[in-house]
């Protein structure tokens, strides 16, 4: 009576060779799937349908081969057409009634309001804290425009890369990812090549996590320490007054002047003193918290799975609309404090268009990228026929979050008596370390960064560990090689180098060119070509698209 109440037939059954149906794993009758029933047979469609006789006759049969299936015979599995497609499965009940229910790959699709914002979480990351810095750079009318210029840019990239799997006609792309759409059109330099480039936004991503994470541990200690000793800092920093303060970490502003050269003074910032057994000499910024991570992060990459930390990525969300609280109240709090000088700076204020717009370019390509995963999610969009208007939905919520954050830091940031250009490239360093609100910011900060960084961690291990040995997880010995060489990259860049706008830029300069403008251009190019249908405006306009790239990354170095 027991195995009468179980389903019959395994779902993982469908569309397998004979050889796997034969395994143990389909003879498991925890997986047995519901019994099948023609359309045709059932006589009505109310929700107490009848079952005909022809059905029942069918009922018996798939009886037989789940007896046959349980023996130990593995060569006595059903065959291919006695099982039915997930679409036509009903649920057969003694009482002669049927039931149609849902396939499993119909369940597991997501509605396009949840796909939206998996693709907006996604996007959110690190960056989100650059952009009043980067259009400080650009100039604010400039950087509101080149948000918005570039935000239509990459979207419009990024829907080149959704379609490209289904240009290529006569083979099978329901499985594929954008390398494999290069392997097919470039060879193996294709291939080789877009995994590159995804490994460098995805060290680099890595990198500007260590970097932040190493500052907002700093700045929770000395939080702690300072209300833990009742010591107050606030009069020793130039800033405002008040109980909002902003505070310049480098005061000596030169209008004009590059910023990313902020970063070589990063190591006298207060937190080293002549006092060898001070709080200040084992709790330094950029010598030795970077080096108390190690102890926590290298064991964790090196965790075979990373499921552990899937789980926490809700703090990611929680973070960004945090941030957003706390900018809308800072914002109203300090009031906006605007001039509009065109060309010319003024001893508190920055010209509206600056030289310096290309840094805010190199950030904005890495804020907007999610090209190499856009296929993988828009997978589980349950209305494949909506995905370019949810990309579009997703990436109009991406930009105005941007946007919001961006011009309410740039328009409240208290000028005079600071500078414009004392925005710095993460903007939570212009609030002081006592802020108890920027305190939380920064501990739910850190709190998503150390469960994302494991993430990011297998993510780089399963693509070049695959790629080279055709194994995610080869040894612990290599496994352990590649992730001391991460971390590595990250305390270095942390101690000698830690201004997270320069990093973000360059990297998504350095990925944007060829997984953003290059090689979906291309592609895009040769497969309309390939139709006949490639006209020259487009040839044209496409071409045009790629020399933009390789002018954000050349312009990099040079600002």
């Amino acid at each position: 009576m027991e195995d009468d109440c179980r389903p019959l037939l395994s779902s993982e059954q469908t569309g397998e060779s004979y050889s796997h149906r034969g395994s143990v794993d389909s003879l498991d009758v925890k997986v047995k799937r519901p019994f099948h029933v023609e359309p045709r047979n059932i006589v009505d469609d109310d929700p107490q349908e009848r079952v005909s006789a022809e059905a029942a006759i069918l009922n018996s049969r798939v009886h037989y081969y789940g007896r046959l299936t349980g023996s130990s015979d593995r060569l006595l599995s059903p065959p291919d057409h006695v099982i039915p497609r997930p679409e036509e499965i009903y649920i057969y009940s003694p009482l002669g009634t049927a039931f149609k229910v849902a396939g499993s790959d119909h369940a597991s699709k997501n509605p396009s309001i949840v796909t939206i914002f998996a693709i907006w979480n996604t996007m959110m990351g690190t960056s989100i804290l650059s952009i009043p810095w980067g259009i400080k750079q650009a100039g604010f009318t400039l950087g509101v425009v080149i948000l918005i210029f570039t935000g239509l840019l990459m979207l419009y990239c990024c829907y080149i890369v959704l379609k490209s799997p289904k240009a290529i006609s006569c083979v099978d792309t329901s499985n594929w990812e954008f390398p494999d759409v290069c392997r097919h059109y470039f060879g193996k330099f294709g291939q080789w090549s877009s995994l590159v480039f995804s490994m460098v936004s995805l060290i680099g991503a890595m990198v500007v996590y260590w970097v932040l994470m190493s500052n907002f541990l700093y700045n929770t200690g000395q939080f702690i320490y300072n209300y833990a000793h009742n010591v107050n800092v606030s009069d020793s920093e130039f800033g405002t007054n008040g109980s909002d303060k902003v505070i310049c970490p480098y005061p000596n502003t030169d209008p004009g002047r590059n910023d990313t050269m902020n970063v070589l003074y990063l190591g006298s910032s207060g937190n080293d003193t002549s006092d060898g057994n001070s709080f200040e000499h084992y709790w330094s910024k950029t010598n030795t918290v970077p080096l108390y991570l190690i102890t926590l992060l290298l064991p964790l990459l090196c965790f075979r799975s990373a499921s552990f930390f899937a789980r926490f990525t809700f703090l990611g969300t929680i973070s960004v609309v945090y941030l957003i609280v706390l900018v809308t109240f800072k914002a109203v709090r300090l009031g906006f404090h605007l001039e509009f000088h065109w060309f010319d700076s003024t001893q508190f204020y920055v010209p509206e268009f600056r030289l310096l717009f290309p840094q805010l370019t190199g950030v904005l390509t890495l804020a907007f990228f999610i090209h190499n995963c856009i296929i993988t999610l828009m997978k589980s969009n349950r209305h494949q026929e909506n995905n370019v208007r949810d990309l579009s939905v997703a990436y109009l919520l991406v930009g105005m979050t941007y946007l919001y954050v961006g011009v309410l830091i740039f328009a409240s940031f208290p000028s005079p008596p600071l500078f414009k250009d004392c925005i710095e490239p993460n903007f939570l360093d212009n609030f002081p370390t006592s802020d108890v609100m920027v305190f939380v910011a920064r501990t739910f900060l850190l709190f998503q960064m150390i469960t994302v960084y494991p993430l990011l961690g297998y993510l780089v291990r399963v693509q070049i560990m695959g790629q080279i040995f055709g194994n995610n997880y080869p040894s612990f010995f290599h496994v352990l090689t590649l992730n001391i060489l991460i971390v590595g990259a990250g305390v270095l860049m942390a101690k000698f180098y830690p201004n997270i706008g320069s990093i973000i830029r360059f990297s998504g300069a350095t990925c944007g060119l060829a997984l953003v403008f290059v090689f979906p251009t291309l592609v895009h190019m040769i497969s309309l070509r390939r139709q006949g249908r490639l006209s020259l405006p487009s040839a044209l306009f496409h071409s045009f698209l790629i020399l933009l790239g390789v002018a954000n990354l050349i312009a990099q170095f040079f600002l």
